[in-house]
C-alpha cells in the first residue's frame, strides 16, 4: 500500500513539475513579458488608433500622390523597367545620390550616370577615377566610392544578382543603411517595409506631435515603428515615395502648406493649431459680446512630463511656430574653422596650351582620391611672406627639384563650407618657365599622384567644388591683369583668421597615403614622384 502511494506521488510530481523550477520558469516568463513592452510610459497618442485610421491615412496619401507627384527619372525607371536587377540598381543609384543632396541637383547627375553606366556590370567595370570624375561637384564623395564598391561586390559575390530584401541589402552592400535598404527593397522589389529619412521624420513628428530630439534612439525607433505600421502592403514603394514627397513639397521645414496636405485631418499638430486659432477667435467674440460655439477639447498625451516622445518640459509649444514646433533637433555642432594655402602653378610653353599642376588627396578621409591644387593646411596665423615660403618649398618638392619660378602672387580668398569644416583657402598663383627633374610625358599608369591638366581637362577631372571655385577666382583675376597673375596685396587679417586661436604647427614629415588627416601635402608625395601632363578631351 505504501509502495502504491509512493508511486502515485512520483507520478503527481512528474505531472506538476518541480515547484522550484516552476517558480524560476514563471519568473523568467514574466521577465520576457516585461522586456517585450516599452521601458517607458508610452501613450497611444503618438501612434495611430488602429486599422481604420491607418487605412484612411494610406488612401488619402496615395490618392494625392497619384495626382501630384513630380516626374523624376528614377521613378520612371522604377515603374517601367521589367528586370528586377536593373530596377533595383536604378533606385539604388538615385537613393545614394539623394542623400544630403537636393532633387534639382541630382537629376542631371543621375541622367549622365545612368547613360554612362546603365547596369551594375558597366559600373563594376569602371575605375574609381572615372567614378570620381562623374561624381565631382555632387559632394560627399565617399558615396560614389561605396556605390562603385557595391557594384563590384554584387558582380563578384552574387553573380550580378541584387540582394532581394532590405535586411540583405543593408547587410551586404557598403554604404547602404537602414533607410536606403528600405527604399530600394520597397520601391524596386515590392517588400512591405517602411522608410525614415528627413522628410518622413518631419511628416511623422508633426502628425503625431513627437517633440523630443528626433535623432535620439528612442524617437528613431518610434519613427520606424510608425513608418512600418503605415506602409501600404499593396503599394509599399509608392506609399514610401508619397510620404517622402509630402515632406519635400508640402510639409516643408519652413512655410509648410498645411491647407494642401491630404492627411491634415490625421495631423495632431494641425489639430492643435486649429484649436488654438478657434480659442483665440472665441476670446475675441466673447469680449465683443457676440455668441460663439464652444471649442471641444483635443486629445493630449497621457504621460506629459514623463513621455520620452513629447516636447521636453523645458521646451514649451510656441504659438508663432505652429506645426513647425516639430520636429525638434539638437543644436548643430559648430563647424571648425580651417585655413589652407593653395597655389595654382601654371606651366606654359610656346608650343602648347598652358597646363596646371594638380595633386591627389589620400584614398580615405575628406575628398578622398580627388585632385586639387598644391595645398597646405595651416594651424595658425602666419605672415604672407611665410606663406609664400611654405608654398615655394612645397612646389620644389613636388617638382623633384628647383624650377625657374615666377614670383608667387596672392590672388584672393575662397570660402567653402563642408558639413563640419568652414574652410578658407588663401589662393596664390605662380608661373613656371623651366623645370628640373620634370618628365613631360603621359604617365604610364593611373598611380601617379600628381599631374598637369589643361583648362578643359581640369573641368572634367575629379576635382571638388572648392577647387573649381578657386580656379574660377584665378581666371577672373587673370582676365583683369597681365598674364603673370599679379594679384592684389593680401589683407592683414580675415574674419576666419581672427577666430582661429590655434598655434601654427605645420608638419613636413613624409607620410604614406593611408587616409590620415592631411596636415601637409609634403607628407603625401615623396620627392621621387613624377608628374604627368594630361589634356583629356
Amino acid at each position: 500500500m505504501s509502495r502504491s502511494k509512493e508511486e502515485s506521488g512520483k507520478a503527481l510530481r512528474r505531472k506538476l513539475g518541480n515547484p522550484m523550477k516552476n517558480k524560476e520558469k514563471a519568473k523568467h516568463t514574466h521577465k520576457e513579458e516585461v522586456s517585450s513592452t516599452p521601458s517607458f510610459q508610452e501613450s497611444i497618442y503618438h501612434f495611430f488608433h488602429g486599422s481604420v485610421e491607418i487605412s484612411s491615412f494610406r488612401e488619402k496619401l496615395l490618392l494625392w500622390y497619384d495626382t501630384s507627384k513630380r516626374n523624376l527619372p528614377w521613378r520612371t525607371m522604377a515603374a517601367l523597367e521589367q528586370d528586377i536587377n536593373k530596377r533595383a540598381y536604378a533606385v539604388w543609384v538615385s537613393e545614394i545620390m539623394l542623400q544630403q543632396t537636393q532633387v534639382a541637383t541630382v537629376i542631371d547627375y543621375y541622367n549622365k550616370w545612368m547613360k554612362r553606366w546603365p547596369t551594375l556590370q558597366k559600373l563594376a567595370e569602371a575605375t574609381l577615377e572615372e567614378v570620381n570624375e562623374m561624381w565631382a561637384g555632387l559632394g560627399y564623395y565617399s558615396r560614389g566610392k561605396r556605390l562603385h564598391e557595391g557594384a563590384k561586390k554584387v558582380m563578384l559575390s552574387f553573380n550580378g544578382q541584387m540582394p532581394r530584401t532590405a535586411e540583405d541589402l543593408q547587410k551586404e552592400l557598403p554604404g547602404v543603411g537602414r533607410y536606403t535598404a528600405g527604399a530600394v527593397a520597397s520601391i524596386a522589389m515590392g517588400q512591405t517595409t517602411g522608410v525614415v529619412d528627413g522628410n518622413v521624420t518631419r511628416v511623422l513628428c508633426r502628425s503625431r506631435t513627437i517633440g523630443a530630439d528626433c535623432t535620439s534612439p528612442v524617437v528613431m525607433e518610434a519613427l520606424w515603428r510608425l513608418s512600418n505600421s503605415l506602409v501600404d502592403p499593396s503599394r509599399p514603394g509608392d506609399f514610401n515615395q508619397a510620404l517622402m514627397e509630402l515632406g519635400a513639397t508640402v510639409c516643408t521645414p519652413k512655410a509648410p502648406r498645411c491647407s494642401l496636405c491630404p492627411v491634415r485631418m490625421h495631423c495632431r499638430s494641425f489639430e492643435k493649431v486649429e484649436h488654438q486659432m478657434k480659442t483665440a477667435s472665441n476670446r475675441l467674440l466673447g469680449k465683443s459680446g457676440l455668441e460663439f460655439s464652444p471649442v471641444p477639447d483635443i486629445e493630449n498625451c497621457d504621460y506629459v512630463g514623463r513621455c520620452p516622445l513629447c516636447l521636453p518640459p523645458e521646451e514649451n509649444w510656441e504659438n508663432d511656430l505652429g506645426v513647425m514646433n516639430f520636429p525638434r533637433k539638437p543644436v548643430r555642432k559648430q563647424a571648425r574653422l580651417e585655413r589652407t594655402l593653395t597655389c595654382i602653378l601654371e606651366w606654359e610653353e610656346s608650343d602648347r596650351e598652358a597646363v596646371y599642376l594638380l595633386v591627389q588627396r589620400p584614398s580615405a578621409g575628406l575628398l578622398a582620391g580627388l585632385w586639387e591644387f598644391p595645398s597646405i593646411v595651416l594651424e595658425g596665423k602666419i605672415t604672407e611672406k611665410k606663406e609664400k615660403e611654405l608654398l615655394l618649398e612645397q612646389l620644389e618638392t613636388l617638382l623633384d627639384g628647383p624650377g625657374n619660378f615666377g614670383e608667387i602672387q596672392y590672388v584672393g580668398e575662397v570660402v567653402h563650407v563642408f558639413s563640419h569644416i568652414h574652410q578658407t583657402y588663401a589662393v596664390y598663383c605662380c608661373s613656371l618657365a623651366k623645370t628640373t627633374g620634370l618628365v613631360k610625358k603621359e604617365a604610364e599608369d593611373d598611380a601617379s599622384s600628381s599631374r598637369w591638366l589643361t583648362k578643359m581637362a581640369f573641368q572634367k577631372a575629379a576635382v571638388s567644388t572648392a577647387m573649381k571655385k578657386i580656379f574660377q577666382l584665378y581666371q577672373s583675376k587673370e582676365a583683369e591683369g597681365p598674364k603673370n597673375c599679379k594679384g592684389k596685396k593680401r589683407k592683414t587679417s580675415t574674419h576666419s583668421e581672427d577666430n582661429m586661436q590655434r598655434s601654427h604647427k605645420l608638419k613636413k614629415n613624409k607620410q604614406s597615403n593611408t587616409g590620415q588627416k592631411q596636415l601637409s601635402i609634403l607628407g603625401i608625395f615623396g620627392k621621387s614622384r613624377k608628374c604627368e601632363i594630361s589634356s583629356r578631351p
